[in-house]
């Protein structure tokens, strides 16, 4: 028997036993998966495809009602008008969106990390008097319902009876600052408060604060996890080889935190990328639609503008800003998976 009738043989009888003993295995598993499929369609699938159909017709409320005759298809229409910003709605300017909504996704994160880790590098030092109180403490902003935490802060920063301008009204009073010159209008002052920065308002510095309160806490906790996984004999030889305390923490503590952090820092700037209910409750999208995320005004065309095409066709184009962001963040954890200790 030559070589290739004997590889053909050898592959028939694999064929042949895969068949006969998996093969029965197989169908089965299909058969346990078929109604997970047909759900996951139904509730899923269809509505995706449904949308992306959408996106290519001038679909709008008088195509709600049954008896309605379908929507005209429009083509490449409704995505050109959301990129080149060129929709009939106040204050939308798509560039502006993207930019922002960026910059308050990195700035979100990187406030996060480095205040969670240093806080857990203070609840995580020797002799500190009730550790477990602080830790339960910190905790709280996480689970106050977001309507909440947006509603109260808001209220916090109203320009005449906040919290936060008759503390600074009461501060003021040591150094003679007059009552006037500490109402600030924090959500919905014009200028710009930083010059060189056009796209950040006083609004989302405000914000700022109050998602990096809600934030941090989470971040502690998972750096606590990490730092109380570090080997104290780590420590120990690095001292005994001459190493100070920033050495033992860039050489110890920063190289056992980062397989921990990044992956955290990557789920965050994906949930702060879709931030909803701050940008909505506190500004309102204001001033002049200068905090809006791709996702409030993906909610406002739909819901006020009643613009169900070209609704479509903008969470579509969001679907793949957050693809490309995926994509890039998973390469940046597996990079950060693979690196050595």
């Amino acid at each position: 028997m030559t070589a290739t009738a004997a590889s053909v043989a050898a592959a028939r009888s694999f064929l042949g036993r895969w068949h006969g003993r998996g093969g029965r295995g197989g169908r089965i598993a299909y058969v346990y998966l078929l109604p997970a499929l047909m759900v996951m369609s139904v509730v899923t699938l269809y509505p995706l495809l449904y949308q992306v159909w959408m996106s290519f017709t001038n679909y709008g409320i008088q195509n709600l009602r049954a008896d309605a005759a379908p929507p005209d298809v429009v083509g490449l229409k409704n995505y050109i008008d959301v990129l080149t910003s060129q929709l009939s709605i106040p204050n939308y300017w798509f560039l502006r969106l993207i930019l922002y909504n960026l910059a308050w996704a990195f700035s979100n994160v990187a406030i996060h990390v480095v205040l969670g880790v240093g806080i857990a590098l203070l609840m995580n030092a020797k002799g500190l008097w009730f550790r477990r109180f602080y830790r339960a403490l910190f905790i709280l902003p996480v689970v106050i319902p977001a309507i909440i935490v947006a509603t109260v802060w808001r209220n916090m920063y109203d320009a005449d009876y906040g919290a936060v301008n008759l503390m600074l009204a009461g501060a003021g009073k040591f150094i003679g600052l007059p009552i006037d010159a500490i109402r600030i209008d924090w959500l919905r002052q014009v200028e710009d408060p930083i010059p060189f920065l056009p796209l950040l308002p006083l609004a989302f510095f405000a914000m700022l604060v109050t998602n990096t309160w809600l934030g941090w806490p989470l971040n502690s906790v998972v750096a606590t996890g990490a730092l109380q996984s570090i080997p104290q004999e780590l420590y120990e030889a690095a001292e005994m080889d001459g190493a100070g305390s920033w050495q033992k923490f860039r050489n110890v503590t920063l190289v056992y935190l980062r397989p921990a952090m990044i992956p955290y820092a990557i789920y965050g700037f994906v949930v702060t990328f879709n931030l909803f209910h701050l940008s909505f409750f506190m500004s309102n999208g204001g001033p002049f639609g200068r905090t809006e995320l791709l996702v409030t005004q993906a909610y406002r065309l739909v819901n006020e503008q009643r613009l169900y095409g070209v609704g479509a066709s903008f969470a579509v184009i969001m679907f793949f800003i957050l693809l490309v962001i995926t994509l890039v963040t998973n390469r940046l954890a597996r990079a950060t998976s693979s690196a050595e200790l």
